[in-house]
């Protein structure tokens, strides 16, 4: 896939992964007002948490995606790709740890066990949503993957190689004339 293509798709997989969040979001919102659960109120914690990093990750992609689309600035885009990737893992560790562990799902059917009525369908609401996270999580990490594969196999296209053969190399200003570098090999 082209460069651009490829930063492009990792940009609207990191927004796909915003949506998501977003929903789920929704979801946490809608529980029953009749009293409140520490639970619901530490998952809208994560996800909100989970949220800014997913946005920190969609604008550093998209400078990524500015940095090879106009003029090729290969190091632009890696620093940028680097921070898309620091914030989409801390997202990932975040989902894996605090969203879809055993211990996190087990506390949530028990809410609804303990609770019934609307606190029951809410607790299946919400792992439904919870885990219409795990695609988008799986296809930003694959679209990272394939950025930073890109990026590689295009830095390695730029290479030079230099070999000297015994001659004068004088390389000199165009500006002021001056000899900058005179050394004979």
């Amino acid at each position: 896939m082209a460069l651009e293509a490829t930063f492009r798709l990792l940009f609207v997989q990191i927004r796909k992964l915003c949506d998501t969040l977003n929903a789920i979001l929704l979801t946490v919102g809608d529980k029953p007002t009749n009293r409140g659960a520490v639970l619901a109120d530490e998952l809208e914690n994560t996800i909100l948490d989970m949220l800014g990093l997913a946005e920190d990750a969609r604008t550093a992609a998209r400078t990524a995606e500015k940095a090879v689309a106009s003029s090729i600035d290969l190091d632009r885009a890696r620093r940028a790709l680097a921070k898309c990737q620091e914030n989409f893992h801390q997202v990932e560790q975040q989902f894996s740890n605090e969203l879809v562990s055993y211990q996190k799902l087990n506390q949530l059917a028990s809410l609804g066990s303990e609770r019934g009525g609307e606190w029951k369908a809410w607790a299946g609401s919400m792992k439904d949503a919870i885990e219409q996270g795990r695609q988008p999580i799986e296809e930003t990490s694959k679209a990272l993957a394939a950025c930073w594969q890109e990026l590689v196999e295009h830095s390695g296209t730029t290479s030079i190689s230099v070999t000297t053969t015994g001659q004068k190399i004088i390389a000199r200003s165009p500006l002021t004339e001056d000899t900058l570098i005179d050394r004979t090999t």
